[in-house]
């Protein structure tokens, strides 16, 4: 009897937390930005034609491929995950007082594409997702393939929290929730996604909502929002909010974050109007066959870093989650040769790994003892 007791109760825990899960899936899917003047600005931006968000250079984002495309991903394929525990850096090194004089540049990769650049005296958060899964439900959908390095309230003081677009895997509702109430900085934003921030509790003032190259200033740093070839949506409706590659320009150093993108022009049209940068911060991972104009591959990074002009290269977008079919070391294996090749500095840290600019160190392909 007390068994089965056990057993209702445990069952009755799981109907709970599935019925939470679901009721949880609207308020994750963010909120319309065509209402009021948001969505009259949303309408004015010369990026919106015929109802949505568009990209300078046409291109799909719907995956094609058919049947070929579903034998992958029902294909089980034990490459696409690390064959043991991803070496995490909880506790970066103490830095010294020259490596953090007023000049200095240091970034530290969290994993995917959540990243802090400390950019001479300021803090800056990309794209941070803390959350298990990358997905509506945290029941279900791409999850962690390694711990965070650190947990949010170990974070220091954030100047600025710097998104991309809306995906899941790059604006996490469960970590704006905990920077909204524990930091003070100001979210900036492409434009629309002001609106999910709000539903969520941002307060309006924090929000810094920007077109394709416009900019705003922020803790004696330049922010400018520059063109990225990819698409948006977390619920139904798609393109509704723009998405972006950002520039990040303090007075005598410079951060290029390229966002999810597909390879296009305008990366050389960045280097030569904001370039040229002492790092960048590239896309590699999560490429396919059945969507090339929406995530480079990582040749297309090495391009893109070389286009804007940059010094040291950081790869990011891989290593933390499984969101297509090649292995789950292929996109920086791959970049890791070609950079070798054509001579490009390539740093590839550990998730939690902080990593001076100006003193990078030697190059070690820690991945390879995991593939």
């Amino acid at each position: 009897m007390a068994r089965r007791l056990t057993k209702l109760a445990v069952g009755a825990a799981a109907a709970a937390v599935a019925v939470w899960a679901v009721k949880d899936i609207p308020t994750q899917m963010g909120a319309s930005p065509l209402e009021g003047e948001r969505g009259d600005r949303v309408r004015r931006s010369p990026q919106w034609r015929e109802g949505k968000f568009r990209n300078s250079v046409p291109g799909s984002s719907v995956p094609t491929g058919g049947p070929k495309l579903l034998r992958e991903a029902l294909r089980r394929q034990p490459d696409r995950k690390p064959s043991g525990p991803v070496p995490v850096v909880t506790a970066p090194p103490s830095p010294s007082p020259e490596s953090d004089s007023a000049g200095s540049l240091h970034i530290t990769w969290y994993g995917h594409a959540s990243a802090m650049v400390e950019i001479e005296g300021a803090t800056v958060l990309l794209d941070p997702v803390w959350s298990d899964r990358v997905s509506p439900s945290q029941l279900v959908g791409p999850h962690r393939l390694h711990p965070v390095p650190v947990p949010l309230s170990e974070l220091p003081t954030i100047d600025a929290v710097v998104i991309s677009h809306d995906h899941y895997d790059h604006l996490d509702l469960a970590t704006v929730m905990y920077l909204a109430e524990h930091q003070t900085a100001p979210f900036l934003v492409p434009l629309g996604i002001g609106a999910h921030l709000e539903r969520w509790g941002v307060p309006a003032d924090r929000i810094v909502e920007l077109d394709w190259h416009d900019s705003t200033t922020v803790a004696g740093i330049r922010f400018v929002l520059t063109p990225a070839r990819h698409f948006s949506g977390r619920g139904f409706s798609r393109d509704q909010t723009l998405w972006g590659s950002w520039v990040i320009a303090g007075p005598s150093r410079r951060v290029f974050y390229s966002g999810d993108t597909g390879y296009f022009g305008s990366f050389a049209d960045v280097g030569r109007e904001y370039g040229p940068f002492d790092a960048t911060l590239v896309q590699i991972g999560a490429y396919g066959e059945g969507w090339p104009d929406i995530h480079m591959t990582p040749e297309d990074g090495l391009r893109a870093h070389l286009d804007v002009r940059g010094g040291l290269l950081i790869p990011v977008h891989w290593c933390t989650f499984v969101l297509a079919f090649h292995a789950w070391s292929e996109p920086v294996e791959r970049l890791w040769q070609q950079a070798k090749e054509q001579g490009v500095t390539l740093v590839v840290p550990r998730p939690g790994e902080r990593v001076d600019v100006d003193a990078p160190p030697e190059p070690d392909p820690w991945w390879q003892a995991i593939a």
